[in-house]
């Protein structure tokens, strides 16, 4: 199996204030680590993309991407995959990076976006998938606005199909500090649930399979207790394997 992994990255640039003085340092952190070492220990090949690169470097075909079974989205945000540097910068016509991941869907691709701070609708709303084409492909309908839940005493998910093959004898289930609100569309496999929403839930565009997984693949939703889960790495690997072409 090979997928294309993309966001989970970001730089930090900080001022540090000590009386009189201040000074400012920077540094860029990569967030999906864990969950990319437990994958390819599971023989699962991964291109990883991560947040800054898909300006310059996202294909601009759909050769390209037919190159894997699965794509995986997490908290990156519509805007940079739709301003990418030779439109914003070089007002150059360019394919549009989502119109493709339709398209590659369409023709039996899976697609898995992961939740986080700027996946679905994400914080001040700025992800803003509901407004790009891929609203159309994913199993659930987004808010209107800001859907992130905040649950600092912890949430443990609720199995709705137990019997479903990829949380089939997975048990234990850890708590988890937040997740994105989102509503199931109809004709859709909700699985499991937290705080009453969906939590995972699959679906089918045209050829394709898609899931969803509103929470985070790491911190901070994606808690200590989740991260040291002994079905960390199995659910995603059976995730995968379920959309994949």
């Amino acid at each position: 199996m090979k997928i294309m992994f993309i966001g989970e990255s970001w730089h930090i640039h900080m001022i540090h204030s000590k009386g009189y003085d201040s000074f400012t340092s920077s540094k860029y952190e990569e967030g999906a680590t864990f969950l990319l070492d437990c994958l390819r220990k599971r023989n699962i090949t991964i291109d990883y993309v991560p947040a800054h690169v898909v300006q310059t470097q996202f294909p601009k075909t759909l050769e390209e991407l037919n190159k894997y079974d699965a794509i995986v989205i997490s908290d990156i945000g519509s805007n940079t995959f739709l301003l990418q540097n030779e439109t914003f910068y070089n007002l150059k016509i360019i394919p549009n990076a989502l119109s493709l991941i339709k398209e590659y869907v369409a023709q039996g691709g899976g697609l898995l976006m992961i939740g986080g701070y700027l996946s679905f609708m994400g914080i001040e709303g700025k992800a803003n998938y509901k407004n790009t084409i891929l609203s159309e492909v994913l199993p659930i309908q987004m808010l209107d606005y800001d859907d992130r839940v905040e649950t600092p005493e912890g949430i443990t998910p609720d199995i709705k199909n137990p019997e479903h093959a990829v949380v089939k004898d997975i048990n234990n289930w850890p708590i988890f500090l937040g997740y994105n609100k989102t509503v199931e569309k109809e004709n859709t496999d909700v699985v499991a649930t937290i705080g009453g929403d969906p939590l995972l839930v699959f679906g089918q565009y045209s050829k394709g399979k898609t899931a969803c997984f509103t929470s985070d693949c790491s911190p901070h939703w994606g808690s200590q207790q989740f991260m040291a889960w002994e079905y960390y790495d199995e659910l995603w690997v059976r995730i995968l394997t379920h959309i994949s072409r």
